[in-house]
């Protein structure tokens, strides 16, 4: 959560703690003037997706506010609650931060009745900072898992640090747990909130069952399924997504809608628009009528996977999978990649484009288990591999692309897209900043463990 690089000096330190500190204060003072009701999520991964179905559901009854990007840190948060973006190393822009609070200290503005805040820990300590300005009423809690591993030493005390949120619930809260995650579940043991489950276990309180993935070979129509509470069930349609593992998200949102009186009907509805985000596993128009599959935000052996399990649910005349390096993963890096060679054919890939140095190994275990020569393609660099694409893509072809933020895959879908001027609206990594910056190989690449 602290994002501090090791050479920060003392001083710059310094600043950014008196910084944190003001920005406490000044979210405090917001707080206790407004009183809006403050929805919280932790997780170790989903609470994006989960903040933007949350927010997508409360909005058709409320005024809401959500955190935006990666605001979910000790800066983050209070930006969010004062509505307004980071000053960064501008003064200027900092004094418009402070006259944006002042102006909601002082004039009576509609400010929103709900804040749906991600609360992002990286550290032991960071979910108690957080909480000692953010008096959370509906607790969310997605799912434990070993990010920041290296900070909190066991999963066991990543799991302790999240269900602080949990925990200090009030009896008149509301605590939204994941049925499917043990760890997760037994945080209930640790709340005087009411608690509402979700999932698709089948003790859990908002349940998702018969589960269909609609698509033929010209049209992907995302995911139905029948949604139950308390022996009501609404069949739900979910257009928009294509992964299995985004339904959750869309599950606790109707939890937090159906703790706060919501009626089934007005959450299906809602959730009817619920969308991954971009770069996760979204599908977008590309040139050539042919259907891209975005998943450039980052990946992990795990995404990846998961990555290839959709791509296997879908149809179509070819499928093309575009991977980058999946970048920080040590010195058993190569074998990680290697390792996928079995979960990319069963994928059904007609045709393999791999990126970067370590997708090498991967180029090379496809080979061995028999892919053919002619359907396999190793590119240095991703601005090589679109060059390469632009000649062998075809008409009605499926496109997935993946890779680690650092590979810069976003590049390739942008240049793929029916309407490249829409990268901005429609992919991950979008700011001038980033954009600016060209391509640079890994510095991991020349590395050796």
């Amino acid at each position: 959560m602290k994002n501090q690089s090791n050479l920060e000096t003392p001083m710059a330190f310094s600043k950014r703690n008196i910084l944190q500190k003001i920005l406490r204060t000044m979210a405090q003072t917001v707080i206790r003037k407004y009183k809006p009701l403050i929805v919280g999520i932790t997780g170790s991964v989903g609470k994006s997706s989960t903040k933007d179905a949350v927010a997508l559901v409360l909005s058709s009854e409320y005024r809401v506010w959500k955190s935006e990007g990666n605001y979910n840190n000790e800066l983050g948060v209070p930006l969010t609650i004062i509505g307004a973006r980071s000053g960064g190393r501008s003064l200027l822009r900092w004094m418009g931060v402070f006259f944006r609070w002042l102006f909601l200290l002082v004039w009576p503005v509609k400010y929103p009745e709900v804040l749906v805040l991600e609360l992002g820990i990286d550290r032991p300590g960071d979910m108690e900072y957080l909480l000692s300005f953010v008096p959370v009423t509906v607790g969310i809690a997605t799912n434990i898992s070993s990010s920041h591993i290296a900070y909190f030493g066991s999963i066991g005390n990543i799991a302790r640090e999240k269900g602080k949120l949990i925990s200090s619930l009030s009896e008149s809260g509301f605590a939204i747990l994941n049925a499917d995650d043990p760890r997760t579940l037994k945080m209930r043991e640790r709340t005087e909130a009411k608690v509402i489950t979700y999932g698709f276990d089948e003790k859990a309180d908002v349940r998702a069952d018969n589960l269909l993935f609609h698509r033929d070979a010209k049209r992907v129509e995302g995911f139905s399924f029948k949604l139950n509470f308390e022996g009501k069930t609404i069949p739900l349609r979910l257009p928009k997504l294509v992964a299995r593992h985004h339904i959750p998200a869309a599950l606790a949102a109707a939890g937090v809608g159906l703790a706060l009186k919501l009626n089934l009907v007005e959450i299906a509805e809602a959730l009817e628009d619920f969308e991954p985000l971009p770069g996760r596993l979204r599908l977008l128009p590309g040139n050539n009528d042919t259907i891209l599959l975005d998943d450039t935000y980052n990946a992990s052996p795990a995404s990846t996977r998961a990555a290839f399990s959709v791509m296997q649910e879908m149809i179509a005349p070819r499928k093309v999978v575009v991977l980058g390096d999946m970048l920080e993963l040590g010195p058993e890096s190569n074998r990680e990649h290697a390792t996928l060679a079995n979960a990319l054919q069963e994928s059904g890939a007609h045709v393999v484009v791999l990126v970067g140095q370590h997708m090498r190994s991967l180029h090379e275990a496809l080979l061995e288990d028999g892919f053919s020569r002619k359907q396999l393609l190793w590119m240095p660099d991703p601005l090589s591999a679109l060059q390469s694409l632009l000649q062998i893509t075809r008409e009605g072809d499926l496109i997935l692309v993946k890779g680690s933020r650092g590979m810069r895959m976003e590049i390739v879908v942008e240049q793929l897209l029916t309407d490249p001027a829409l990268a901005k609206e429609l992919l991950c990594c979008q700011s001038h900043e980033w954009r600016s910056k060209p391509f640079s190989p890994p510095s991991e690449w020349t590395e050796e463990y």
